[in-house]
């Protein structure tokens, strides 16, 4: 069983509507749909006030599968950030160079995009329940790594700029 049947099921037997349940919550009734069909699923907040509500334990709402379910999801996006964030640090390399070579200054805006798009899919590129895991244990060990790729690209960045001005 799913969680969404899991969650509609509790939901059915406690005789509560979607909109009883997400005001008893303080969430909208599309969240409720989305949870109910698979195609979405609450953050801990909501899944504590569930547990609440039906008056059950969290492992009881959420299965072994489930967990591992949700991980193998994460892992999945985590994979596709992460080859974002190299399509990123491609791109700023490959617009350096061609701006350097070039000696077009327009060309470091291309940079500037590649070095966003790094830093932003950088950080997701790791699953969430590991990405959680690390910032507890240690934020700056799993921080600065990629702010000193993101300082190492800058750097590539100004040194072609000085190359082109001058």
């Amino acid at each position: 069983m799913t969680f969404g049947e899991k969650l509609k099921k509790l939901r059915v037997d406690n005789k509560l509507t979607q909109d009883e349940l997400a005001d008893k919550i303080f969430v909208t009734r599309t969240a409720i749909s989305k949870w109910e069909t698979d195609k979405g699923f609450p953050n801990m907040e909501s899944l504590k006030m569930l547990c609440k509500v039906f008056n059950i334990s969290l492992d009881t709402l959420i299965s072994d599968e489930e967990i591992e379910n949700r991980k193998i999801l994460d892992d999945k996006t985590a994979r596709q950030c992460f080859w974002v964030a190299m399509v990123g640090f491609l791109l700023c390399l490959a617009f350096a160079i061609v701006s350097a070579t070039t000696k077009i200054p327009h060309f470091m805006i291309g940079s500037f995009v590649g070095v966003a798009i790094y830093a932003v899919f950088a950080y997701f590129s790791t699953p969430k329940y590991k990405r959680v895991e690390a910032i507890k244990a240690n934020r700056a060990k799993f921080i600065i790594p990629k702010i000193v790729v993101i300082l190492v690209l800058l750097g590539v960045m100004i040194g072609v700029a000085f190359e082109i001005f001058g």
